[in-house]
């Protein structure tokens, strides 16, 4: 079934805010209710770093399973845009590792979108919407989803959709369909399977879905 649009959850968490304002000094706030997600989610950071391994330069940050606890966390870190180049943030479903070799990942592919820097303002934007489908809910599919990726880079950023597996075409299909218009995308979106990823590179990866 498919979950609350972007608006809902941030109509939500208003709600929720002024409840608590409105209770003050009088509820203690360990006593307040949250709202809970229907998952997991785990944010990774990930920095170059050529002294160590790709893998060790991965780092697990937080996990989060209610709406409040979202909005805590990304109101208290960098937004893409600020965060070193080179460097990127994975939000994903809990115990799937943001890599192409995980278990959950590696029968999949993923929804590229491309920020050129003449766009990089939209880039936060863009971030913080797809976030925002991911632990909302957006997609019908949602058990097809793992999670998104940002790529802060010099020569253009981009924003990824994981998808478990690229043989479920209906699903993929649907998803890249919703994702882009909840973003607003006019370019065109296009899938990526992880395992000619793994083995090719950038302009060489051909596209196997193009909306």
């Amino acid at each position: 079934m498919a979950g609350k649009s972007n608006e809902e959850v941030e109509k939500q968490t208003e709600n929720t805010e002024q409840n608590h304002a409105e209770q003050g000094a009088v509820v203690d706030p360990e006593c307040l209710i949250k709202h809970p997600l229907q998952a997991t989610w785990t944010l990774w950071y990930q920095e170059p770093d050529r002294s160590k391994s790709w893998e060790d330069t991965l780092n697990e940050v937080t996990s989060f399973s209610t709406v409040e606890d979202f909005w805590s966390l990304y109101n208290h870190i960098k937004s893409p845009a600020d965060i070193k180049v080179g460097s990127d943030y994975s939000l994903f479903k809990k115990d799937i590792r943001p890599m192409w070799e995980d278990e959950g990942n590696k029968r999949g592919g993923r929804w590229m979108v491309n920020v050129p820097r003449s766009q990089r303002q939209d880039l936060d934007k863009y971030w913080l919407d797809t976030i925002l489908c991911l632990i909302g809910e957006a997609f019908e599919s949602s058990d097809e989803i793992c999670g998104a990726v940002v790529n802060v880079r010099p020569k253009g950023d981009k924003i990824a959709i994981w998808t478990a597996n690229f043989q479920n075409r209906e699903a993929v299909i649907n998803i890249g369909r919703i994702y882009k218009e909840r973003l607003g995308l006019k370019a065109p979106l296009t899938y990526h399977l992880h395992k000619d990823t793994m083995v090719k590179s950038g302009s060489s990866v051909k596209a196997v879905y193009t909306l």
